[in-house]
């Protein structure tokens, strides 16, 4: 074990050699449909050049069944083409085919073979080496993904982007089957997308310009201040059209996306891809989509997300009582794996815990299409490969999508995110750099994106990430990533895994530079400040402006901008003696929780109507304590719709907000109110009759109306015990049915499981005898062939020729022997015994064949027709391929007169 870790070690010693020694290497996956991919493919390669790469072909084929794959593939190219042995070393113009039944890994220009583990039907042999390719050969690294079902490629292309590798993949119109194909396309990292046959040109020409010998690499040491400024223009372009400065990422990172782009469109000097750029928006946008590949995945490093689930998650629980809020931001989140990773192990914490808590999971990036990936949560079936069985089933949901021209109607399989987990988290577009962070936060996820900073850079997100902590909050970086100087800031928790726990520092200001996010707003209060900006008192207002303000103050109530659940995102005005803080720790502020005495039920029940019918709700004269007197109101709710704030204004979920106006109840009104009620009073004192007064009058007797009101209240509490009683009884009904349900539907939800396993299997199984079937079509096609060579050969030279098996019965004949032996058709099966010779004199071909096969020694005798024609008759043992007798050959050979 030492000696091979050693030998791995000076491999990686060696590789600046290798960067001018070493040659591509062109991983190849596919699965049904794949043959005549491979077929076309080969068969465009140039037959005047050597292409200068090896490839490797990474085919679903049948565990079972022994693959003819590597013959097939001879036939289309001059290359030597071998099946894949344990530890064989690869060389440049060769092919190289995966054996059935095994995974395959490349490590040190040697390919590794592995016994599968994962069960047939959710084995990914095309990820797996892609992964191991990209991890190995990095810009030397070059996936091409072919027909197939399934999304088996998918997650090797992104590494392959990610270690800086090129991608091509057929274009789905000319694929038998478009599954893999339209997976990989819709990572939007694909570089060309074309027939196969067109690959070959476009591949020999994109390594000459990436790694031939005349390459021209960016050159930022000899004429260092011309370099500087031609990379500013590309900078200053890249910000014009996308909105981010990349000026102060590392060099060598940005050097090589752009000698990568530079290959892919085939120019060589840096100062015509500057005048492409400008020319090309399209470009600008594909080098910007370049700079942001991030490689991630579900639980990206097992060893150090086992450290967070063991060490720091637990810990973001402690001494916090439940109900309490969980704060998590995940920035450069790219598509949203990670920040779905940490989502999943709070959730079981929780679980465990038997406690609710309010979780928030934060994930931003300045990728667009990324954070719309994430925010879809489905994923393609290979990230099977990155979560455990239990976790896939307990927080993904399996999707099918049917497609026309699948042939078993089921498209490939993706996997969504639980709605428990997608609800936690709040993706958004945000620049670590330039916009202000999240606070009050447990734990910040920042993995592989400083990597990619330059160091001023690093010294400015550090300290921002510090501030934006609670007290002891904790920090999880990538394995390459460091705090830097900042150790007075932070605390190694564990260095290997690269979580670091925040220090109470009081003056963590003074590392921030001025101009980084401020004025101190954070990013909660610049989406409030998206939706009512804040005023200005330093510039003079025109008049209009100034007389809305005055009314704003002094005409319009206070009021308070709520969602349909009265989390607050404005207040105007003052509103203290209708509201009050909640106890307990701040969070998001609630209406709802911080409604006064006697206003939190009509509040509710008003937000709760007006969220249904999205009509205005009043209420009048509601009473409220303040201060400790009664005192009313009227409350007001008024739906807006959320797209009244513009587009981008802000990212809010809710299509409805809803603005609460409180205001004291009018005196007029109180009046008025009063009025009617003392109309209403004298109404009913005028219907009494003058009997009914005299007896009024005449009553003295002040307990029988007390007995009488108790009674009244007695038969009012007996009803509402029995309602009581009868909610209670509907409740114990509803729970045994809700009961029942529950196990109906676990029993259902395993009978799906088990389909769905079922149809895993069958899918599997259907592609690899997809595979099977194109190789025998194949095998068919050559022995068809083989038998009309044959039947031809024997036609033409003339030689009559019987063929007989072991029991002397007629296999088959040719034209010629009919002037020797009376043979038609329908002799085929019959004895050779059974039919008339035209031979004069010779009667003993039945013993001689017998003898011939009993000795196997061959006879020759000289034969003479009726007709006088002479002929040298030879009886020979019929040897199979394996060298089996199977019967024996008799042909007759005219002698010249």
């Amino acid at each position: 074990m030492t000696r091979r870790k050693k030998d791995i070690k000076t491999e990686h010693v060696q590789q600046d050699k290798q960067e001018v020694t070493g040659f591509p290497i062109v991983g190849i996956g596919a699965s049904a449909g794949g043959l005549a991919a491979f077929e076309a493919f080969f068969s465009g390669m140039p037959a005047d050049i050597e292409p200068g790469m090896a490839f490797v072909l990474v085919q679903h084929l049948a565990p079972d069944h022994k693959s003819i794959l590597t013959e097939l593939i001879r036939r289309y190219t001059r290359m030597q083409v071998f099946e894949v042995k344990d530890g064989m070393v690869v060389q440049p113009n060769c092919t190289y085919i995966i054996p059935p039944n095994r995974d395959m890994a490349f490590l040190n220009g040697t390919l590794q073979l592995i016994e599968p583990v994962a069960p047939r039907g959710q084995r990914l042999p095309i990820d797996f080496f892609f992964r191991s390719l990209a991890q190995d050969q990095q810009e030397r690294a070059i996936g091409i993904v072919l027909s197939g079902t399934g999304s088996d490629g998918t997650i090797g292309v992104r590494e392959i982007k990610g270690e800086g590798g090129m991608v091509m993949v057929q274009n789905p119109a000319s694929t038998e089957y478009d599954g893999m194909p339209q997976s990989a396309i819709a990572t939007g990292l694909v570089d060309y997308e074309m027939p196969p046959a067109e690959m070959p040109a476009q591949l020999i020409a994109y390594t000459s310009h990436a790694f031939g010998k005349n390459r021209q690499l960016i050159d930022t040491k000899s004429n260092l201040s011309r370099s500087e400024n031609i990379l500013k223009k590309i900078f200053i372009l890249l910000r014009a059209q996308v909105g981010h400065d990349f000026s102060e990422y590392k060099q060598s990172t940005i050097n090589r996306r752009i000698e990568r782009r530079m290959a892919v469109n085939q120019i060589e000097k840096i100062e015509e891809y500057v005048k492409y750029l400008q020319q090309t928006p399209a470009e600008i946008e594909a080098l910007f989509r370049d700079l942001l590949i991030g490689v991630t995945s579900f639980f990206r490093d097992a060893e150090a997300f086992k450290v967070v689930e063991d060490i720091v998650i637990p810990k973001l629980f402690d001494d916090k009582p439940a109900g309490s809020f969980i704060r998590v931001w995940s920035s450069g989140c790219s598509t949203g794996e990670e920040a779905y990773s940490i989502a999943i192990l709070l959730a079981e914490k929780m679980d465990s815990l038997k406690q609710i808590f309010k979780i928030q999971v934060f994930a931003t990036d300045i990728d667009s299409n990324a954070i719309s990936t994430a925010r879809a949560g489905i994923y393609p079936a290979s990230i099977a490969a990155d979560i455990s069985p239990e976790r896939l089933s307990r927080f993904f949901n399996p999707e099918t999508e049917t497609e026309n021209n699948c042939s078993d109607g089921v498209s490939p399989r993706a996997y969504r995110i639980h709605k428990k987990i997608r609800d936690m988290l709040v993706f958004s577009e945000q620049d670590v750099i330039k916009d202000p962070p999240f606070s009050k936060l447990d734990l910040i996820s920042c993995r592989n994106l400083m990597i990619y900073m330059g160091g001023e850079l690093q010294k400015r997100v550090i300290p921002m990430f510090h501030y934006a902590l609670n007290p002891l909050g904790f920090l999880f970086l990538g394995t390459s990533e460091t705090t830097g100087e900042f150790n007075d800031l932070f605390a190694t928790l564990d260095r290997k895994s690269k979580i670091y726990q925040r220090k109470n520092v009081f003056n963590t200001m003074r590392y921030i530079l001025p101009n980084c996010f401020l004025p101190h707003i954070t990013s909660e209060e610049k989406v409030l400040q998206h939706i009512i900006p804040r005023k200005d008192d330093s510039v003079k207002m025109p008049f209009r402006e100034l007389t809305e303000k005055i009314l704003l103050e002094e005409v319009v109530p206070p009021s308070v901008l709520v969602n349909a659940y009265g989390d607050i995102f404005y207040i105007h005005g003052r509103t203290g003696k209708y509201l009050e803080p909640a106890p307990g720790e701040s969070g998001i502020s609630n209406i709802l929780k911080m409604s006064r005495e006697g206003l939190t039920r009509e509040l509710t029940t008003a937000l709760h109507n007006a969220a249904s019918s999205k009509e205005i709700v009043r209420s009048q004269g509601v009473r409220i304590r303040t201060n400790g007197d009664f005192t009313k109101i009227n409350l007001t709710i008024r739906p807006v719709k959320a797209d009244f704030f513009g587009k981008g204004s802000i990212s809010l979920s809710e299509s409805f907000l809803y603005l609460v106006s409180l205001e004291d109840f009018a005196e007029c009104d109180y009046e008025e109110a009063s009025a009617k009620t003392l109309l209403t009073a004298t109404e009913e004192v005028c219907s009494l009759s003058t009997e009914d007064i005299k007896a009024s009058e005449g009553t003295t007797d002040q307990n029988s109306t007390i007995e009488r009101l108790r009674q009244a209240l007695k038969a009012r509490e007996d009803y509402l015990q029995a309602t009581k009683e009868e909610l209670e009884t509907s409740n114990e009904e509803l729970k045994s049915s809700n009961e029942e349900m529950q196990s109906v539907n676990e029993e259902l939800q395993s009978t799906n499981e088990e389909l769905e396993t079922s149809k895993e299997e069958l899918q599997s199984v259907n592609e690899e005898l997809a595979t099977v079937n194109a190789e025998l079509q194949s095998k068919v096609a050559d022995l068809s062939r083989a038998n009309n060579d044959m039947n031809n050969l024997l036609a033409g030279t003339g030689i009559g020729t019987v063929f007989v098996d072991h029991q002397l019965k007629i296999l088959r004949f040719t034209p010629a022997v009919t002037r020797l032996i009376n043979l038609i058709l329908s002799d085929v099966g019959r004895p050779v015994g059974h039919v008339v010779s035209n031979l004069v004199g010779y009667d003993r071909l039945v013993p001689d064949i017998q003898s011939v096969l009993d000795t196997l020694i061959p006879k020759e005798v000289e034969v003479e027709t009726t007709e006088g024609g002479r002929y040298i008759m030879r009886i020979l043992p019929y040897r199979t391929l394996e060298n089996v007798i199977e019967g024996a050959v008799i042909t007759f050979t005219g002698v010249a007169g």
